[in-house]
């Protein structure tokens, strides 16, 4: 049996880590076998879907379930390859050079100014060599914020990277990767040499999402799998689901009706907003109105909660779910 399959269907409580608040994640068995087949292919994982299905949360439940180290990267439309890479801060070198130029000799201008200095390791470097990226990032500035590995973690565990949103860069990013994850290395040219994975790292579980805003590239589909991630089609399947979420997320601190009714307002939403062709609220709106609901009625009474979560909710369904005016406005 591998890791992944004791936890098919049982609620995985994932701990705060770095920016990431605490979270539950349900593991169904495609995920796991997408997953599984990811690490025995050595090739990153794809993970298609609409807003709001789980996507980035599989990669940092994978990593907790297998005892990685969970490492990620948010893409914006300014994202290069290199910046997945490493991170020179040009702009810090040429102010503090200037700085020097009258106050310090040329060999300490030369050691103070030195490029390794000014050089992160980003995402790939931690994960193909920590040792190497633990050596240089005490070499370096710390402009950038290492990732933080669990108590009991070595390399030898391996990693998880999440390359978050891809589809929000240009398409020389993700051709970039194709080498990158290829071969499985790549240079450094301040240090004029490679990095590459070491003798005793696993190599990483690399999970890439998209909410599919821009069409990426053909040969960089076919060199991932592919997991596409949906909500169930069927309506009383999708409220059971939902209910079902909702539970293992807030376990007691909401009682059925307030689950199954702010599940049955999410499926009237999402059908309004499909009918006006706009991306329609999915399980995270759906969690952050639960949440909502479960705080504003932490005081009342236990005998008085039910009446009082089923009223919150119908105040404030609106705020969690239609994002968009009406048509008529």
């Amino acid at each position: 049996m591998n890791l992944l399959e004791s936890f098919i269907g049982k609620p995985v409580p994932l701990p705060r880590t770095g920016t990431w608040p605490e979270s539950v994640h349900v593991f169904d068995e495609r995920s796991m076998h997408a997953v599984n087949a990811a690490m025995a292919a050595g090739r990153p994982l794809l993970v298609r879907g609409e807003p709001g299905t789980g996507k980035s949360q599989l990669a940092r439940a994978a990593a907790h379930a297998l005892g990685r180290l969970f490492v990620s990267e948010v893409v914006n439309s300014r994202t290069e390859g290199q910046d997945l890479q490493y991170h020179f801060d040009a702009v810090a070198r040429l102010g503090e050079a200037q700085a020097l130029c009258s106050t310090a000799r040329g060999e300490e201008v030369g050691r103070l100014l030195a490029a390794e200095r000014y050089l992160s390791p980003g995402p790939l470097w931690w994960v193909f060599d920590w040792q190497s990226a633990t050596e240089q990032y005490g070499r370096c500035r710390h402009n950038i914020r290492r990732p933080q590995p669990p108590e009991d973690w070595s390399p030898a565990k391996g990693c998880v990277l999440l390359i978050d949103e891809i589809d929000k860069a240009d398409a020389d990013l993700p051709n970039s990767l194709l080498e990158t994850l290829g071969n499985g290395a790549f240079t450094v040219p301040y240090l004029d040499r490679a990095v590459g994975l070491s003798g005793e790292a696993a190599a990483p579980l690399v999970i890439i999402t998209t909410n599919e805003e821009r069409e990426l590239p053909g040969a960089f589909i076919r060199r991932c799998l592919v997991l596409q991630l949906s909500l169930p089609a069927d309506d009383a399947e999708f409220v059971d689901w939902l209910v079902v979420r909702g539970g293992h997320h807030f376990q007691q601190s909401c009682f059925p009706a307030v689950y199954e009714k702010a599940a049955k307002q999410l499926l009237g939403d999402r059908r309004e907003a499909r009918r006006q062709g706009l991306t329609p609220p999915g399980q995270a709106e759906y969690l952050d109105m639960i949440r909502a609901v479960c705080r504003m009625t932490g005081g009342v009474a236990k005998e008085q909660r039910e009446k009082a979560q089923l009223a919150v909710l119908e105040q404030i369904s609106e705020f969690a779910l239609k994002k968009y005016p009406p048509e008529n406005q």
